[in-house]
Parts: structure tokens; sequence; C-alpha cells
């Protein structure tokens, strides 16, 4: 199926496209912080990267990634139009999810990556593990 857009047209409404705001898996992962009784976390907290949820007293972050966004292989979201233009751009973000998880880790912060498909089919348990974990260690020490 051809673009019904220029490629110029195309690429300003992608460039609009912006991470902020997944609505889905955001909501989703407050619903699972509320399940588990965690409290603390704040959203746009000013921390690098700009993670989802972050966890300040804890030095927890939480990312929320996107499998298509973030080349996650758990199912076929693999484009086929413009392949060249999204494996890079899908590389990029890669490497950059690598650099902020290694900068936030050497500044002392947990860094937890959950998928989209984790988070939707609710597999996300053993990555939440040492939050759940700290936040129960930090209600207890109260």
């Amino acid at each position: 199926m051809t673009d019904t857009f220029t490629k110029k047209k195309r690429s300003d409404i992608m460039r609009a496209v912006k991470s902020k705001g997944n609505k889905s898996t955001e909501l989703k992962l407050i619903e699972i912080f509320k399940l588990h009784n965690l409290t603390g976390w704040r959203r746009n907290y000013p921390a690098f990267g700009k993670p989802d949820f972050a966890f300040p007293k804890l030095k927890i972050v939480v990312f929320a990634d996107g499998c298509f966004w973030h080349g996650h292989n758990c199912r076929n979201t693999k484009p086929s139009s413009n392949a060249e233009y999204w494996n890079k751009k899908i590389g990029r973000n890669k490497k950059r999810d690598k650099l902020v998880t290694k900068t936030l880790r050497e500044k002392g912060w947990t860094v937890i990556r959950l998928w989209e498909c984790e988070i939707n089919k609710n597999k996300y348990r053993r990555k939440l593990k040492k939050l759940i974990d700290a936040s129960k260690n930090n209600l207890s020490e109260k």
C-alpha cells in the first residue's frame, strides 16, 4: 500500500508524535502500582532520560518502552515500508536507551524497563519485584 502523504508531509506528521502521554500503558502501570500498594511515584520527574515514572525516595525509575519504538521482537512489528529509515530510527532509540540506563545506574538509580507487551499481558511481576520489595522495606522501616 502506498503512502497517501508526500515524504516531507509524512516526516512532519511523524516528527509531531511525542513520546509523552502514552495513556494506555501509563494508565495500566498506575493500575499495577495501586494493585501492589506502591506509593511515592512521580510522573514527569526531572531525571535524565525522562523516565515514565520515578520513585525518588527509593531511587528507582520505570520506563514503559513501546515494542515498536524500542525494537522488541515480541510480535511482527518490523516496518515493511521505508524499512531502512525505521531500522535506523529504532537503532538510535536502542542506543539512547542503553546510554540512559547506564547513566542513571552510575548515578545510583535502579532502572526498570518494561516492554509494552509485558504490561498489557500482565507479565511484569519479575521485573517489578525489586520495586515491590524496596517499597515493602521502606514501609516497614517507618
